[in-house]
């Protein structure tokens, strides 16, 4: 039976290999200290956090997420540790939440390794805290204990660790915040959030589900982790319009209007589609749409992102097994050598050899509850690539070769697939929300992967330019006529020939520009946008704003860059990449980071405002509840195919007949 604990109160464990699950409804950083008998770190090599995730017996997230899982070892932890204190902090310098009194209450879990909970906490009552000692496990007399703690630190996490003794802790503070701001600059996007209307259904007959339990879902924060106030589409519902003067602000006076501002459909959301009955003793036959959603698309959309995290949660669980089968291992065998008794006969080998067993089995037994996840959601991602709209098809769907330039914008655009190891063929679109809320950096450094590294650097630039143009070409297509433009900066004309497809169609805002006045024309003329649109947001005076000014999205390419580009354009770009996606201008660069450290630490944080996709496979995103390292996989056009010009002719006569 599960324990409620409340501030003080204590629990005894019964087993010593636990886990710890943290639920916060926003990204918080999760780490852990050991003390000696008084509660005392003795240094910094007690300390679990992003920076340094791996301690014997205790393993922490390598990164600030919404939900986290650490892994404890009671027995094998150092001699002389008679606590664990587990420590939540926000990320500082990100643009989320200051205080854990303006998000949801965090809830923690112990729980032993099969998910069955052991005693709970939810950390209530804190306002101007940013750091709080959740909880803590301790020895009394043998055995070990949890207690409630809910410390709160209105320091944050340099006056958590001075409490705790730790000798330097601002600077300690300081390399765990920068340790969680490269993780977030590589992070996807968190997921929808987990409302009565945006929860994902199962339709299980027959056979138990047996994908891994999760702590209950707590409740999204008011405003999303972006990157690195990091990653990405917001996974909420919102009317699909652009940003801008149209949503200057509530109009004063007039009728109340009664309809929730965040749907578009007065209906209640329908139904996912049944599946089909199931035989005995068989899983439920996966559906296309097996979501709640008020359309098929949000359905659709929903579903994706549960198997995003299913997938997700599988492998923890999995690698968690594993890795506790592992240290068990090693500690019978130290047991074993330690056994005087055991260096007589064959008693060592026996040991040895049953310790050894006894790691396969558990291994095997993980292994095998990993293959029935994965085989269920195998075949859930045969059933629904088919049924993706257009926005979340890859190139090779038939989809786009039927596709019609809508007339509203769809929720999200896929822009990749990622996957893990454990199983390579089983991909999961990777979906940005739309309107976008950051831009993307096509990476073209052949020191980006193992893959880049092999390839030839013209060839790389040339097809991380090409990516770019598809993404272009994308963005395009799901847009209503005249509602999306793109502009070009190519200071030295070198993607003359991947541009093509756009200059071709004519579906440009303009020519490239190149050189020294094309850049600073096309920099001042966006700048100059951004300015009007954020002042008539302000003031509440859409009506202002010049007739000639394009209200609709515009996404400026940058090619090769910091090539070609002076300090007032490099001034430029960063304020559009921090202050455009409000006003709906997105930034679509193609550059190598490590050309333009010459610029040195001036650029970071134009880096981190970007989602970073490679044109090759790379192992550089990471998700938003348990930090794995997923390898995207950019979308490529089949060869031999002209889906890309028939998508931009489609887009280009949709524009003719619209008037535009």
């Amino acid at each position: 039976m599960t324990a409620e604990l409340v501030r003080g109160q204590n629990h005894t464990l019964p087993q010593t290999r636990l886990e710890i699950r943290v639920s916060a409804g926003t990204p918080v950083v999760a780490g852990a200290t050991l003390g000696d008998e008084r509660g005392t770190v003795r240094g910094i090599e007690w300390i679990a956090h992003p920076g340094s995730p791996q301690l014997p017996g205790l393993e922490v997230s390598q990164q600030a997420a919404a939900d986290h899982r650490l892994a404890v070892d009671l027995e094998a932890l150092p001699a002389g540790v008679h606590r664990v204190t587990v420590l939540l902090a926000l990320p500082v310098g990100v643009g989320g939440p200051v205080r854990f009194g303006a998000v949801p209450a965090p809830f923690v879990a112990v729980t032993g390794l099969d998910g069955s909970e052991i005693a709970t906490f939810t950390l209530t009552d804190l306002d101007a805290e940013s750091a709080v000692s959740a909880l803590e496990l301790y020895r009394r007399q043998d055995a070990w204990k949890v207690r409630a703690v809910g410390q709160g630190y209105a320091g944050g996490l340099a006056e958590m660790l001075a409490d705790q003794g730790v000798t330097d802790p601002d600077v300690l503070a300081g390399s765990i915040q920068e340790a969680v701001t490269r993780g977030l600059a590589r992070s996807v996007a968190p997921p929808p959030p987990r409302t009565p209307e945006g929860d994902r259904v199962r339709h299980a007959t027959g056979s138990a589900d047996h994908r891994p339990t999760a702590p209950p879902p707590a409740p999204e924060p008011p405003e999303p982790l972006a990157d690195p106030a990091a990653t990405g589409p917001t996974p909420t519902t919102q009317p699909h319009t652009a940003p801008g003067p149209a949503a200057a602000g509530p109009s004063v006076g007039g009728p109340i209007n009664y309809a929730h501002p965040r749907r578009q459909h007065a209906a209640p959301p329908s139904p996912p589609p049944a599946a089909p009955p199931a035989q005995p003793g068989q899983p439920a036959q996966p559906v296309a749409g097996d979501a709640t959603g008020w359309s098929m698309d949000e359905r659709l959309y929903n579903q994706i992102w549960g198997m995003f995290e299913d997938l997700a949660r599988a492998v923890a669980a999995y690698r968690s097994a594993v890795d506790f089968a592992e240290s068990r291992m090693d500690q019978e065998l130290d047991r074993a050598l330690s056994d005087p008794r055991h260096r007589i006969g064959g008693a060592g080998d026996r040991a040895r050899e049953a310790a050894r067993a006894k790691r396969d089995e558990l291994a095997s037994r993980a292994r095998e509850a990993l293959d029935r996840d994965l085989a269920q959601l195998a075949a859930e991602a045969a059933v629904v690539e088919p049924a993706l709209p257009a926005a979340y098809a890859g190139w090779g769907n038939p989809v786009w070769h039927a596709h019609r330039i809508p007339m509203e914008i769809p929720m999200a655009l896929r822009i990749g697939d990622l996957h893990l190891p454990e199983r390579t063929d089983l991909r999961i679109p990777l979906l940005v929300r739309l309107p976008l809320e950051r831009g993307m950096w096509v990476d073209s450094g052949r020191t980006a992967s193992e893959a880049a590294a092999l390839m030839d650097t013209d060839r790389l630039r040339r097809l991380a330019m090409e990516t770019a143009v598809a993404h272009a070409a994308r963005l395009l297509a799901v847009y209503p006529p005249g509602e999306f433009a793109v502009h070009v900066i190519d200071p030295a004309g070198s993607a003359a020939g991947p541009l093509a497809p756009l200059v071709e169609a004519g579906v440009l805002a303009g020519p490239p520009a190149a050189g020294p006045g094309g850049v600073a024309s096309v920099l001042a003329h966006l700048t100059r946008r951004v300015d009007l649109v954020q002042m008539a947001v302000r003031a509440r005076a859409a009506d202002s704003l010049p007739p000639d000014l394009d209200t609709g999205e515009q996404l400026l390419v940058v090619n090769d860059f910091p090539h070609g580009f002076d300090d007032r354009a490099v001034t430029q770009l960063r304020y559009l990449a921090d202050e455009g996606p409000a006003v709906g201008v997105h930034l679509l660069m193609v550059a190598d980071r490590e050309e333009a450290s010459a610029y040195g630490p001036v650029l970071d944080p134009l880096w981190r405002s970007l989602l970073r996709i490679t044109p090759v496979a790379d192992s550089h995103l990471a998700d938003p509840w348990v930090g794995h390292a997923w390898t995207y996989e950019p979308l490529t056009i089949p060869p031999g195919s002209q889906v890309l010009e028939q998508v931009l002719t489609a887009v280009a006569a949709a524009r003719r007949a619209a008037g535009r």
